[in-house]
């Protein structure tokens, strides 16, 4: 069913597109436009003109062949990206919204609304949360209550459950929008006079760390443009899917610096059982791409950052540190370095993720207490 609900998305996603640009489509473009089988692509148009997303604009007459048109050429959902991350108990959940209006609404009101939600931050369109496992009962309905929020969320086999419960404009996203959006096999809904509850099912994807340092040399080449190019690559292998990019910036007083000292870090979510794949393909890009010697990665899972790995991160802001020492660190809090110097600033990058920007892109800021 789950991917049923997938290729329906891919298909109207694509005679949408197919609308906008001529008006109508024709078998033929689905047929070419999704690489299936003629009876294939009739197949699923003749399906969408019954659920009504289609219609006929022109029957067949002679040689000349259909014309279908979306009913609509305007965006399914404001929803574009719906995933989970998680890292033992707790779960981080991606929503990445087409409008920076809309994801600070869902920021502010489950924020507001707490429940299992331990912390939200929003980046532009994108909606970060943590939670932690379990269900716990929220206050839902007009002001001064919060208009939705997240009043549990539980892991079934390889998939994490959230239970929303929202009114309004909300509810409508809940049970019109969330299904389109990638990322998401399953949404269950339930109504309860003014108040709609409903369950979002997403897979229960690893959430990786990679951090990045010493790439360029005194004649080129930049880290935190390395690392942004990596994020770009991964992003191509099926089932990865990126998070951020960050820059961070280091102790200013390290002679074999290039500039300011900085490194930089990314996150994307993989499958279970691809971190491996992800590791090796990283590996070989920064080794074919980096103009130093003396580059470096780190690669941690999970986006829990305990307090010693934390430590480090500030110590390398403060004083200098040996590839030795970042050694011994990474292998305590079970983080993979590998390469040169480089590997003092990966680790660092990596201890401190998960900061404020105005944090991580000023060295002398205060480092504040661990999260967790």
């Amino acid at each position: 069913m789950r991917s049923v609900i997938q290729k329906r998305r891919e298909f109207l996603h694509l005679m949408r597109a197919c609308t906008l640009d001529r008006g109508y489509f024709t078998v033929t473009d689905i047929q070419e436009g999704a690489g299936v089988p003629r009876s294939t692509a009739q197949d699923w148009i003749n399906r969408l003109v019954d659920e009504g997303c289609v219609r006929v604009r022109e029957k067949k007459m002679g040689r000349n062949p259909a014309k279908y048109a979306a009913i609509s050429a305007l965006p399914s959902s404001a929803c574009r990206r719906i995933f989970t991350t998680i890292d033992g108990d707790r779960v981080e959940i991606h929503h990445e919204c087409m409008s920076s209006a809309c994801a600070a609404f869902c920021a502010f009101h489950h924020s507001h609304a707490k429940g299992v939600i331990q912390g939200v931050h929003r980046d532009g369109t994108l909606i970060r949360e943590w939670a932690r496992l379990g269900r716990e009962d929220i206050d839902i309905g007009l002001h001064p209550s919060s208009a939705v929020g997240v009043a549990g969320v539980e892991r079934e086999g390889d998939e994490i459950v959230q239970h929303i419960r929202c009114i309004g404009g909300p509810a409508y996203s809940l049970t019109d929008m969330m299904s389109h959006a990638e990322g998401v096999c399953e949404v269950n809904i339930q109504r309860s006079a003014d108040i709609v509850e409903g369950s979002v099912r997403t897979r229960a994807l690893t959430h990786l760390i990679i951090g990045i340092d010493d790439t360029d040399s005194p004649e080129g080449g930049a880290t935190f443009a390395l690392a942004l190019a990596l994020l770009q690559h991964l992003e191509t292998m099926k089932g990865v899917l990126p998070i951020s990019h960050h820059v961070v910036m280091l102790n200013p007083a390290v002679r074999e610096k290039t500039a300011g000292n900085s490194c930089s870090y990314i996150e994307v979510a993989v499958p279970p059982g691809m971190h491996t794949l992800v590791r090796d393909r990283s590996l070989v890009f920064l080794e074919d791409e980096a103009l130093s010697p003396e580059w470096g990665m780190a690669f941690k899972q999970g986006f829990h950052v305990p307090c010693g790995l934390r430590a480090y991160g500030e110590r390398a802001r403060k004083m200098i540190v040996t590839p030795e020492e970042a050694e011994a660190t990474a292998a305590f809090h079970q983080v993979e370095v590998i390469g040169g110097r480089g590997i003092v600033g990966a680790l660092a990058a990596v201890a401190l993720s998960g900061l404020p920007h105005e944090i991580l892109l000023k060295a002398e800021a205060e480092i504040p207490p661990c999260p967790f």
